[in-house]
């Protein structure tokens, strides 16, 4: 402490004058009516200290005024942000089941169609994969599933159950290599069976007499005893005819879209 004071001994001194002079100064003001020579001398000296001194407090002030206000902001910013992520959030939902709703009606209005007995399904589960390609429902045997009933979209046929437990259901997709549909043209009623492809569908057993066309609607014949006759299974996107043979190369684009299949219908009356 010694050492601070020994230091800063000539700027202490000063400040102890200065108050000093300030307190003798403030007492004439208060016990006499006229300036003494010592009371200008004061004055002159101490009034750009004292601007120095009230500019800095207003400077402080105001700073101090602005630093509440930007937290005032921020916090206003930081409840806005929250709002607007839950407004985004409600949005989003909402979105999402006006769009279930609507997958929903369309699967409604494709099953006023038929006349067999139907139970909607959701996917929860897929594998699609280089060796098979299934799906798996929420429902089961305690929704009156078994095995071998077949299972449509709004689109066209989606496959059928090959495995199921109380409270599920593994669908084997008509893509899959060792699934085979009964289907013919309906353009031409040309009849030949779509056999699963991996991406896609071929058309087996075309004849190469067979006026086909690009974009030719095939449909599930009723043979086979799965399918009903009717349902939708997919376009023609491809015709190649070889130079020898009896039948014509066709692929066929699926109607159902596998990679966006999110509700279902199975259909539960033994198709005979």
């Amino acid at each position: 402490m010694g050492e601070f004071f020994k230091r800063h001994r000539i700027a202490i001194l000063a400040v102890v004058l200065l108050f000093l002079s300030l307190l003798l100064y403030s007492y004439n003001l208060r016990h006499k009516g006229t300036t003494t020579l010592f009371e200008q001398t004061v004055l002159t000296i101490t009034t750009p200290l004292q601007r120095g001194v009230d500019g800095f407090v207003k400077e402080v002030g105001q700073l101090w005024m602005n630093y509440l206000w930007l937290i005032d902001t921020r916090q206003e910013n930081l409840r806005l942000r929250d709002e607007m992520a839950q407004l985004r959030a409600r949005l989003s939902a909402e979105k999402e089941i006006s769009l279930e709703n609507q997958r929903l009606r369309r699967l409604l209005d494709f099953s006023e169609d038929f006349h067999h007995t139907v139970l909607p399904a959701r996917v929860i589960a897929e594998d699609i994969s280089s060796w098979a390609r299934t799906i798996v429902l929420n429902k089961g045997t305690a929704a009156g599933l078994r095995e071998g009933l077949p299972v449509v979209a709004a689109e066209g046929v989606v496959g059928r159950i090959i495995k199921v437990a109380p409270n599920s259901a593994r669908v084997l997709l008509i893509t899959d290599a060792s699934s085979a549909v009964a289907a013919l043209v309906q353009r031409t009623r040309t009849r030949g069976v779509a056999r699963g492809a991996g991406d896609h569908l071929s058309l087996d057993y075309a004849s190469r007499q067979a006026a086909l066309k690009l974009d030719d609607l095939l449909i599930t014949s009723g043979m086979g005893g799965v399918f009903p006759k009717g349902l939708v299974v997919g376009r023609i996107g491809l015709i190649e005819q070889g130079r020898f043979g009896l039948f014509q190369r066709v692929d066929l684009i699926p109607a159902a879209d596998f990679s966006r299949l999110e509700e279902v219908l199975v259909l539960l009356e033994d198709q005979q």
